[in-house]
């Protein structure tokens, strides 16, 4: 069969891999074309977009992009109708899949979307378009299912792939990253877009000369050079260390972590790592996102437990002395220990392993399902 996969963004690039891989278990033959990065190429897709070039962050960001935006929809309807897939698998990036979804349907493609777009939180209105243009959708976090069942929509709870990717990772033989200096690592992971690095990092580089007795080591985030980095850190440059390629491998080290709000909340999370969430954006994108937004927290550990287990800083809030001030807590006081007991409540209701192999399977059974209502 021929499969059309978009994934916009680095952690859709790692969940649409191990969907991949487990696709080609069910379907040896499997013919993969797909909008996304290396991960998805190393099992074998033939990447015609790479999602270094797709991703734009907040309002004002997506608006001054806009012309780039509308071509790329252009193109990649243009390559599906060429193409001509047996089914069209989207992974998350609302925006743009959700246009592409509508497209595909007009062309009866069967629609399978894998990741919900976070539509609890913002635009609920979307629900309604996923009902039309959505055949089928694969639901990763817990609460997503009876968010949809209160729509009329049925979807399906498959688990948290982090879950496997992880797990994966600990089982690997990975000589991962050496130093020789002997000091506990607090990790840095300032985000994959580059307009959320240039605001963050220099934020968090202005915390190092506060902790001298512990290593920060910067975690570079797929696609991304260590030259772009090192515009934003200032004097700090030779007090950072910078690994590439290797995040899993810097969070297995680390003793706390410096993170940008989104996928690598719940990464850090699920290594055991105590953390706090750091956030800014342009003043226009976060005046529109408070108008627009509706969840009581901006990170994913945060979201899935409902409560406050992680210190999110954002905007004016994430500043240099508040970072340094959470950090001191959850190296050496109190809130460590707690937030570690914490985890254990969210891997909890995570849910077990398989998501990639459970969605690869119900795609497949659905899509022949669909075939056979086609033909009765």
């Amino acid at each position: 069969m021929k499969y059309y996969i978009i994934a916009g963004e680095a952690s859709g690039d790692l969940h649409a891999s191990n969907l991949i891989k487990n696709i080609r278990k069910e379907d040896p033959n499997a013919e993969i074309r797909a909008w996304g990065g290396d991960r998805m190429q190393h099992e074998g897709a033939q990447i015609v977009k790479h999602f270094r070039d797709l991703a734009f962050m907040g309002f004002l960001e997506v608006i001054m992009n806009l012309k780039t935006i509308l071509g790329n929809l252009k193109w990649c309807k243009e390559d599906i109708v060429s193409f001509n897939p047996d089914m069209l698998i989207l992974v998350d990036y609302p925006g743009f899949n959700l246009r592409i979804a509508s497209f595909a349907k007009e062309l009866g493609i069967p629609v399978f979307y894998y990741i919900s777009p976070q539509v609890w939180a913002w635009k609920e209105s979307r629900v309604k378009q996923i009902k039309r243009d959505v055949d089928k959708m694969y639901c990763i976090l817990p609460f997503e299912k009876d968010f949809y069942k209160k729509h009329q929509f049925e979807s399906f709870f498959v688990g948290h792939p982090l879950l496997d990717a992880i797990h994966q990772f600990k089982d690997g033989e990975k000589e991962g990253f050496k130093t020789e200096d002997n000091r506990k690592i607090i990790a840095l992971l300032p985000g994959s877009r580059k307009q959320e690095i240039a605001k963050i990092l220099p934020v968090m580089a202005e915390v190092v000369d506060k902790f001298p007795n512990y290593k920060f080591v910067l975690a570079v985030a797929p696609s991304m050079h260590v030259s772009f980095y090192e515009k934003f850190i200032g004097h700090t440059t030779n007090k950072i260390e910078f690994v590439e390629g290797k995040t899993y491998d810097v969070l297995r080290k680390a003793t706390a972590a410096l993170v940008t709000s989104g996928t690598a909340t719940l990464e850090t999370a699920l290594f055991k790592v105590p953390e706090i969430v750091c956030y800014k954006t342009s003043r226009l994108s976060y005046f529109l996102a408070k108008q627009l937004v509706k969840i009581k927290y901006i990170s994913l550990v945060n979201l899935i437990v409902d409560k406050m287990i992680v210190p999110e800083l954002i905007q004016s809030n994430c500043n240099a002395n508040k970072i340094a001030k959470e950090l001191t807590e959850i190296l050496e006081g109190t809130l460590r220990e707690e937030m570690l007991s914490n985890y254990d409540g969210l891997i909890h209701q995570l849910g077990g392993g398989g998501a990639s192999e459970k969605t690869a399977r119900l795609m497949l059974n659905h899509y022949r399902e669909i075939q056979k209502n086609k033909n009765s």
